[in-house]
């Protein structure tokens, strides 16, 4: 594959995956819009739920390709799926926390009182929020994962644009 190939393929890939954390991201910003908007609690994060998408999106591709043993490539498709999305998930959680620790470490007198003191912060249950969201998305993005890996890429494809196949008294 020549390199201009292989850099359009990455381009191709890191853009499709963006798209698909964006579209949950941007979800997550208007519902949060949409209920604090009861309150007059004005939200504006459309940036940073695109510039978080490409980082997450980066990140899981990269996480993708690192190998894994052959006593865990032998465990189900089930297995992988939560394995992944409960890590991918925890680091989201520990990115979120120290996140909010950086910010709140003026109140608390320094990053490490910070740190020590984000659970009481008042900010949590956005954080608790943002992490559900977020693990929702990841664990999508796992399932299909997985479903591509069994059936491969052009047949995942045929299938969201294909019509449905009659149903059998199988499927039932």
């Amino acid at each position: 594959m020549s390199l201009a190939a292989k850099v359009k393929n990455e381009i191709v890939t890191v853009g499709l995956t963006t798209l698909f954390f964006a579209s949950w991201f941007c979800m997550m910003v208007l519902l949060k819009k949409l209920v604090l908007s009861e309150y007059e609690i004005r939200v504006g994060n459309l940036s940073v739920a695109l510039l978080g998408a490409l980082v997450v999106a980066k990140v899981v591709l990269i996480m993708e390709n690192i190998p894994i043993g052959s006593r865990l490539r032998a465990r189900s498709g089930l297995f992988h799926i939560a394995m992944r999305t409960l890590m991918y998930a925890l680091g989201v959680f520990l990115v979120l926390l120290v996140e909010k620790a950086f910010e709140a470490r003026h109140e608390y007198g320094g990053f490490g009182s910070a740190l020590a003191n984000v659970w009481h912060h008042k900010d949590m249950p956005h954080v608790w929020a943002t992490a559900i969201c977020v693990a929702g998305a990841l664990l999508m993005f796992n399932t299909f994962f997985i479903i591509r890996r069994h059936v491969g890429k052009r047949r995942l494809r045929l299938m969201f644009i294909s019509p449905l196949p009659e149903q059998t008294k199988d499927d039932l």
